[in-house]
C-alpha cells in the first residue's frame, strides 16, 4: 500500500513537472512571436507635452526595470510606492497575498503620496499578482485622485496580465486613460525589443 501512495506521488510530481515545462515552453514562443515585430532599426519616442510622472511599484525589480526605461525616453520624474511593512517573498508569500485580496485588506503604504499637480501624463506601473492588480497598487488606487491627468497604466507579469486592466480603469479615479501596456518578464536578449516596444506605445498617446 505505501509503494503505492509513493507512486501516486511520485506520477503526481512528474505530471506537474512536465506541464510546468509546456507552459514555460509556449510562454517562451509566445515571447518569441511578440518580440519579433520589435526587433529591428532603433524606433525613437515622440516628446511627450508637459512634465510627465512614472509612479511604480515593484518587489522583484521587474517593474522597476520598465519604470527606469520609461523615465529614460521621456526624461519623467520618479515615485516608488512603498509599503510600512517591508513584503518578503517567503514560500507562503502568495497565499498571504491571496487572503489580502480576498479581504480587501491592502498594505499600508509610506507617506507622502506623489503630489500631481504639475504633471500633464503618469505612468502607472505595477506587477501582476494572482492575475490581478498587486495589493500595494490598490491601495494607492484606493487613496489617489488623479484630477483629469492622462494616465498610462502598464503591468509585468510572467506570462498573462489577467484582470489587472479590468480592476484598474474601474479603480483608478478622475484620470483621462490613455493606451495601456504589458509587459512579460524577458531575457537580457530582447533588451533593444523590449526599449523598441515602449517607444511604439509613447508613441501610441495622445
Amino acid at each position: 500500500m505505501l509503494k503505492i501512495v509513493i507512486y501516486i506521488i511520485l506520477l503526481g510530481i512528474a505530471v506537474a513537472l512536465v506541464s510546468g515545462g509546456v507552459h514555460l515552453y509556449r510562454v517562451s514562443k509566445r515571447n518569441a512571436s511578440e518580440m519579433a515585430q520589435y526587433e529591428g532599426k532603433e524606433i525613437t519616442p515622440k516628446q511627450l507635452s508637459g512634465k510627465t510622472l512614472v509612479i511604480y511599484y515593484s518587489l522583484s525589480g521587474h517593474t522597476q526595470d520598465i519604470a527606469e526605461r520609461i523615465q529614460k525616453m521621456t526624461g519623467a520624474d520618479m515615485y516608488r510606492i512603498q509599503t510600512v511593512e517591508k513584503l518578503n517573498r517567503w514560500p507562503w508569500f502568495y497565499l498571504i497575498l491571496k487572503k489580502q485580496l480576498d479581504d480587501g485588506v491592502y498594505p499600508k503604504l509610506k507617506e507622502p503620496l506623489p503630489d500631481i499637480s504639475k504633471y500633464e501624463t503618469i505612468f502607472v506601473g505595477g506587477p501582476v499578482w494572482w492575475y490581478t492588480v498587486s495589493t500595494p497598487m490598490r491601495a494607492f488606487l484606493q487613496q489617489m485622485n488623479f484630477q483629469g491627468k492622462k494616465v498610462v497604466p502598464f503591468t509585468t507579469q510572467g506570462s498573462n496580465y489577467g484582470t489587472y486592466f479590468d480592476y484598474f480603469n474601474r479603480a483608478v479615479r478622475n484620470a483621462d486613460l490613455q493606451p495601456s501596456a504589458s509587459f512579460n518578464n524577458l531575457p537580457e536578449k530582447y533588451n533593444q525589443a523590449v526599449d523598441n516596444k515602449i517607444a511604439t506605445w509613447i508613441n501610441s498617446l495622445q
